[in-house]
């Protein structure tokens, strides 16, 4: 009898958690929440594998500190784009979602990766030049990846999934994209063979 009463208590505890949640009022806080804390834990995993591998000796914290922190700028993106998509095309047809997905593709995304970018650019304290290099380097390959997973996550996202939870379903499947991010973005250059 007192299991049953403290499961009632601690679901009923949960619910209002979720509800406060995910209101209008605190959406933005929890899509931010939810970014920053998936992000680290993306880069969290990528430094475990690259551990695992001999490719880094230690876990390094200040990575996944600024790897959280752009999560923090993504999820600014993300929460106010999928509000503004929904504002604009509220309708659930094939068609909208058509046209959702497209818009996300070929403005979201690029738009995205720049910020993302900039965000670490910025705490790594790099120059505008080498910014500009990165981007050059890195930012296709990244945006190859996104049209691999996103065109089919977000048919799903735009077709099935509540506008408030949105980010959340994009940030559980951005998981393993995250890892692959910050693969992509601590990926050390192979050094040149010596054929001497």
């Amino acid at each position: 009898m007192a299991l049953r009463v403290l499961w009632r208590r601690m679901t009923n505890a949960m619910d209002r958690f979720h509800q406060m949640a995910f209101s209008p009022k605190y959406l933005l806080f929890t899509n931010i929440g939810i970014s920053v804390g998936l992000s680290m834990v993306g880069d969290t995993m990528e430094q475990s594998y690259e551990r695992l591998i001999g490719e880094l000796p230690d876990w390094n914290r200040t990575r996944t500190i600024r790897m959280g922190i752009s999560g923090l700028t993504v999820g600014l993106v993300c929460h106010y784009w999928y509000q503004h998509l929904d504002y604009l095309f509220p309708k659930r047809t094939y068609k909208v979602v058509v046209v959702k997905i497209l818009l996300d593709q070929f403005i979201c995304s690029p738009f995205y990766i720049a910020v993302f970018f900039l965000t670490m650019a910025i705490l790594e304290d790099n120059t505008w030049e080498e910014l500009e290099q990165e981007i050059r380097e890195k930012a296709l390959v990244l945006y190859a990846a996104e049209w691999t997973v996103w065109p089919l996550a977000q048919f799903i996202n735009f077709l099935l999934i509540k506008p408030q939870y949105r980010v959340f379903y994009d940030n559980t499947i951005s998981l393993g994209y995250d890892i692959y991010t910050s693969q992509v973005k601590y990926r050390k250059k192979p050094e040149p063979k010596d054929n001497s």
